[in-house]
């Protein structure tokens, strides 16, 4: 499947069986994973489909859903071990999603040889796509993307609510991040955090946006200053529009 053909996919996917129950979730259609980590039918099968059509497309690659790693926690291991594989996050932002917050997207990642080489987000509710390819530059909505310099009053932004309020070294006070993966690093593009910093690190989560920051030429590495492995990722993860404030974050950790 071209670039083109795997963003249709996830749109075509989520006009099908997301939107429908976008502030229309019935109690049913919602359960907990563990306690407080929700998942809905929408999860379910947005996966399904997704990882139907990557697994036709490409028999020999190993799909990594989020759903489908609940069940079978070995998928992890094969796919660390995988020379091509995908992620799949069906519906990014789940808790955001049934809480009725247009905030969540649908996002897939291609892993070759150890390298990220393709990375998709479609934020159905914001009609906003956001796709890479390894040395071929970032995309939204078909337009290039260069990360934008953020005004020294933008806050840093964090995932973890616990380190909210915390004073990251000299650099400022962290604020809360939108709370899906796939709107935080658009925004971080946008210009509209100083940096993003998380302390956990599933590929499905990363990889996408990952991609897409750094060929719209920001910075992205674990908190020790290690580049990401992503097919080993292990730790937190600091996202930054350049070097220097990658670094100086780095310096100013642990929390």
């Amino acid at each position: 499947m071209d670039t083109v053909a795997v963003l249709t996919l996830l749109q075509d996917v989520a006009a099908e069986v997301i939107n429908p129950r976008f502030r229309a979730l019935a109690d049913e259609q919602v359960t907990e994973k563990n306690p407080g980590d929700l998942v809905t039918v929408a999860d379910h099968e947005s996966e399904a489909l997704i990882t139907a059509a990557l697994q036709a497309a490409y028999p020999d690659a190993l799909v990594l859903g989020e759903e489908a790693m609940a069940a079978d926690p070995t998928l992890l291991d094969r796919f660390a071990a995988a020379d091509h594989a995908f992620t799949v996050d069906p519906v990014d932002g789940t808790k955001n999603f049934v809480h009725g917050s247009p905030d969540h997207a649908v996002m897939v990642a291609e892993v070759r040889g150890g390298e990220v080489t393709r990375g998709w987000i479609w934020q159905p509710q914001h009609a906003a796509s956001y796709v890479a390819e390894r040395g071929g530059g970032a995309w939204r909505n078909g337009e290039r993307l260069t990360v934008a310099t953020a005004g020294a009053a933008v806050p840093f932004r964090t995932a973890r609510r616990a380190w909210v309020g915390s004073e990251l070294g000299d650099l400022g006070t962290l604020e809360l991040t939108w709370a899906c993966c796939g709107v935080d690093y658009p925004h971080l593009i946008a210009g509209d955090a100083r940096a993003l910093l998380y302390s956990r690190s599933m590929p499905w989560d990363h990889l996408p946006g990952a991609l897409i920051l750094t060929e719209a030429g920001g910075v992205i590495g674990q908190h020790d200053g290690r580049p990401l492995a992503p097919q080993a990722l292990a730790g937190g993860i600091v996202a930054a529009p350049d070097r220097a404030t990658y670094d100086a974050i780095v310096a100013a950790l642990p929390l």
